[in-house]
């Protein structure tokens, strides 16, 4: 009995371990039921025992795998800690190496005998000493050295930002005509240094020309222009001969090296001389070749019968003009056209970034984007005509033919640079001996006379008032350096209005300088008759008729 009581308590015990909610009566109550748990138990426990080992199995599996949770988890935290760790530890250390390096650099470079100072120092004082009229912008209570990378970013990221707005809703680029490399066609001579000179004769012929015109190109132009769309018959009423050429480098004369307003002066004289010219000729400036008809008044004075003048341009820097009268010319200008004239003084060099993008990229533009103005009227209305635009565009080719853009570059350096003389040089003046002893003793042997100095023959000037891109008030500065100067203002023209395509504008000029219309000289072995054409479209065999070469060395 106590086998059973104890085999008994063992089933409960083990009943106890998987309790399925079913509660069994005491064995004391029946003896029945004894035996038939007995039994059951006997034909179960295998069952029991294995569902026992199951569940402990699971249950041991589980705890395993929360462990294994519980590891890994704190092995990732222990990773990313380590990694953090890790990347400040090196943060610091490159803040540390930074700090070091700067040091370093600032003593190599900022001590007076380090080889960076005495090999560059020059060179950076000289370009810090140019850009420092820019610190003039600055507000007063700014650092220039803290303000400047900031305004350079804020350049940058404003370009950013206008590149990739500008490429939204972009309107449907304009047809944009190429540029065509004419074959040579020019008439050349030999100049004493062995340069080759292009030039074109229009009008009379040599032996019946009763005044002979000399005018050389503004800026991005070439021998074509002279004065643009005027007929033959009235240079054959005048009796004039006007011979145009290209400066060195351009259309098809060979580049100067080295030249300078003297030179080019000298040019003019040497195609004069070559050209049969033996007397006193005229000489037309329009707009920025005008600093080139100046030189021949400064060097060339005794070949000079009188000058004309069409919006001419000066040197914007020119010292003797008055703050006021600085400050009206420059007001004209937008910023762009500013940015223009101070790059070609101050870095010359830089202007072939913005000349491989206009006048070298082959393809012909808008007037008013190359050279940033906006035009009258007048202006507008002549530019956008067949004959202006079809005049225009050959003039550029032919301008831009030798595809080198030093010429171009050099001749707006010497827009804007010292040009050798100022126009007060060319003032009438009487010149006499100074007093002293040495004066004196010259005096004995050869008697002493006051002599004329600057330029004594006639100079007329006809500038536009509504003119955007050689403003009035350079007109106003040059009347008041020379009063005798004939200023007309023409109220109502622009820069091209009156010089382009305008025969009463031409019959004016020619009558202004030359009178009445007398005709040719009248010569009965000269039958050279002329076609009433506009010059520039002469054929090529029309110019081989006045082909002129010469090897004087």
């Amino acid at each position: 009995m106590a086998d059973v009581t104890r085999s008994g308590s063992w089933t409960e015990e083990l009943a106890s371990l998987i309790d399925g909610g079913i509660r069994y009566s005491t064995i004391d109550d029946s003896p029945y039921l004894m035996d038939q748990f007995i039994d059951s138990s006997v034909n179960s426990n295998h069952t029991e025992l294995q569902f026992d080992a199951h569940l402990h199995s699971t249950m041991d599996s589980k705890q395993t795998h929360f462990g294994f949770e519980e590891e890994r988890r704190e092995l990732d935290e222990d990773l990313k800690d380590k990694i953090k760790g890790f990347a400040k530890a090196w943060g610091e250390l490159l803040i540390d190496l930074s700090i070091g390096c700067k040091d370093i650099v600032q003593q190599s470079l900022s001590a007076e005998d380090s080889y960076v100072v005495k090999k560059f120092g020059p060179y950076l004082s000289r370009v810090s000493s140019n850009l420092g009229f820019l610190n003039e912008y600055l507000p007063e209570d700014r650092d220039p050295l803290h303000a400047w990378p900031v305004v350079f970013f804020v350049f940058i990221l404003a370009l950013a930002v206008l590149n990739v707005n500008s490429a939204h809703d972009t309107p449907a680029p304009p047809v944009v005509k190429k540029m065509v490399i004419h074959p040579p066609s020019a008439a050349t001579l030999l100049l004493p240094d062995g340069r080759h000179m292009a030039y074109h004769d229009q009008g009379v012929a040599a032996n019946r020309a009763r005044y002979t015109l000399i005018a050389p190109h503004a800026f991005l132009s070439s021998r074509l222009a002279g004065i643009p769309g005027i007929k033959a018959s009235l240079l054959e009423e005048f009796g004039v001969r006007l011979v145009t050429y290209d400066l060195p480098g351009f259309g098809e004369s060979d580049p100067h090296p080295s030249r300078d307003l003297n030179t080019s002066a000298l040019d003019v004289h040497y195609l004069a001389n070559d050209l049969g010219v033996y007397d006193k000729f005229w000489v037309l400036g329009y707009s920025t070749a005008a600093m080139h008809a100046w030189a021949t008044l400064k060097y060339i004075p005794n070949r000079i019968a009188g000058a004309a003048f069409v919006a001419p341009m000066v040197n914007p820097y020119d010292p003797a003009m008055t703050k006021e009268e600085s400050s009206k010319i420059w007001e004209r200008w937008d910023s762009r056209r500013k940015l223009m004239f101070s790059v070609a003084r101050r870095f010359p060099s830089f202007l072939s970034y913005f000349y491989r993008r206009s006048f070298f990229s082959g393809k012909h533009g808008n007037i008013k984007e190359w050279f940033s103005v906006s035009l009258s009227e007048k202006d507008e209305t002549l530019t956008r005509s067949t004959s202006f635009e079809t005049f225009w565009q050959r003039n550029v080719e032919e301008s831009v033919r030798q595809g080198h853009m030093k010429p171009l570059i050099k001749e707006a350096m010497l827009q804007v640079s010292e040009w050798g003389f100022s126009l007060g040089d060319l003032q009438t003046r009487r010149r006499c001996p100074r007093k002293g002893i040495l004066p004196w003793l010259k005096s004995i042997y050869s008697k002493s006379e006051c002599e004329l100095t600057g330029f004594s023959g006639p100079i007329y000037l006809w500038q536009g008032m509504n003119d955007t891109v050689v403003p009035p008030s350079m007109a106003h500065y040059i009347s008041r350096i020379l009063p005798g100067v004939n200023l007309h203002q023409l109220p109502s023209d622009g820069h091209f209005s009156y010089f382009y395509f305008c025969d009463e504008c031409h019959r004016e000029i020619l009558t202004t300088l030359f009178g009445d219309p007398l005709g040719p000289i009248h010569n009965t072995n000269d039958t050279t008759q002329m076609d009433d054409t506009d010059p520039y479209l002469l054929n090529q065999h029309e110019d081989e008729d006045h082909v002129f070469t010469t090897d004087t060395v």
